[in-house]
């Protein structure tokens, strides 16, 4: 059910701020913004959801929980800095949103080196047994 609330959100603020451009177009743009907020924290809300099915996992697998906490960052980073690069591509700034997902590209990178490095740790120790 909570697709069809997105999809009719979406669907009914980009009509309205169609309709809205040949009289106040920034009236439009605050619409469409106001959509996209509220799609975001709607979809926030699902995040919990996931969270617990990646602690079962968690606990299933015995994972290390700096493991999962890399995992929601890197979730985070990808949403948020998605969310922010259509808005900014949307209205018009599309180097602006460009520079935004590689900002979190390099995040995402960053936030993960740790892991890698574990796992090509792990990779060494069995080589060399």
């Amino acid at each position: 059910m909570s697709i069809i609330t997105v999809a009719a959100v979406g669907t009914a603020a980009v009509l309205l701020a169609s309709l809205m451009k040949g009289v106040r177009g920034e009236y439009g743009f605050f619409l469409a913004a106001a959509a996209g907020l509220f799609i975001f924290f709607y979809g926030v809300q699902k995040l919990d959801s996931i969270i617990q099915v990646i602690k079962e996992i968690q606990a299933a697998i015995r994972l290390d929980n700096v493991y999962f906490v890399t995992l929601m960052k890197m979730v985070g980073i990808t949403y948020i800095g998605e969310f922010a690069s259509g808005i900014c591509k949307d209205s018009g700034c599309s180097f602006l949103g460009s520079q935004i997902e590689i900002f979190g590209k390099l995040s995402i990178l960053a936030v993960s080196a740790p892991v890698v490095l574990a796992l090509l740790q792990t990779l060494e120790t069995f080589l060399a047994a």
